[in-house]
């Protein structure tokens, strides 16, 4: 990480401020030093989130001089190291910079063991100004952690998602010409979680409620004719139940269907990083 060329660097960053945007989601604004240089494709651009142990007053990094910082950042002691999360940036802010990101946030229910809530959501329930982080972000407009491509001769977009991507559908949304002709399906756990999705686009957007409802209302709908493009992301079992109908019953090229699973029903955050994973 230390040629400064590279697409992705490490940056420290703080909490400026945070708001909460419905019951479900918390929005942070960052700041810090350094962070002029950071850059996003907009879209669905990811991040890496490094936050700190119960305890700790910033979180333990890697060495950002190592070739191979996710190498690095395993070799650290699990309950020492910085607690590392994937997020999407919902807006690169300038004059001054700041890093804005939602936070999907479930606390537990009144009788459920406080352990159940992942530690990404408590942190973002309870951050405070000045509360600091570690971030992994690009420093290249065009980069690989962004997924959203569709070819030119997309002739519609079909959007599906939870409240886990909808800070990327929203980025999307806003990122799309009036050209784009869209169709969004998006499932909530309670409708008081909808926000309000500016794009310049035409899109019909489907707000849904209840587990599963996606994949029914999609196999039910009336899709348009031309050349499709899907973007699919949100519970695992639901995002590949949806990419098997679009590709087995409605004949879409599995090439079109972008496809990603931000969590796993029944799998906390640190069973799935297990199997590993890189920016």
């Amino acid at each position: 990480m230390s040629d400064a060329d590279a697409p992705f660097q490490f940056f420290d960053a703080e909490v400026l401020r945070t708001e909460r945007l419905t019951p479900s989601m918390v929005r942070v604004a960052f700041g810090g030093s350094g962070m002029a240089r950071m850059a996003s494709g907009g879209r669905d651009q990811r991040f890496k989130v490094f936050l700190p142990q119960p305890g700790q007053s910033a979180p333990v990094m890697p060495d950002t001089e190592s070739a191979d910082w996710y190498a690095a950042w395993r070799s650290l002691d699990p309950g020492v190291r910085g607690i590392m999360r994937t997020y999407t940036i919902r807006e690169l802010r300038r004059d001054p910079t700041e890093l804005i990101v939602d936070f999907a946030v479930h606390p537990p229910a009144p009788d459920a063991p406080a352990s159940t809530e992942g530690p990404a959501s408590r942190w973002a329930r309870t951050a405070r100004p000045g509360t600091r982080v570690g971030v992994l972000a690009p420093v290249e407009e065009e980069n690989a952690a962004y997924d959203f491509r569709p070819p030119e001769d997309t002739d519609w977009i079909l959007l599906t998602g939870d409240e886990s991507a909808l800070p990327a559908v929203a980025g999307i949304l806003e990122a799309l010409p009036p050209s784009a002709r869209v169709l969004a399906w998006l499932e909530l756990h309670d409708p008081a979680d909808r926000q309000q999705l500016l794009t310049k686009a035409e899109a019909d957007i489907v707000w849904l409620t209840g587990e599963g409802a996606t994949t029914d209302a999609i196999r039910t709908a009336r899709l348009p004719t031309g050349t499709p493009y899907a973007w699919i992301a949100g519970e695992s079992a639901t995002v590949r139940a949806v990419r098997r109908h679009l590709v087995s019953d409605r004949g879409f090229d599995r090439k079109r269907v972008k496809f990603t699973g931000y969590w796993r029903k029944g799998a906390t955050e640190d069973q799935l990083l297990e199997g590993g994973e890189n920016a």
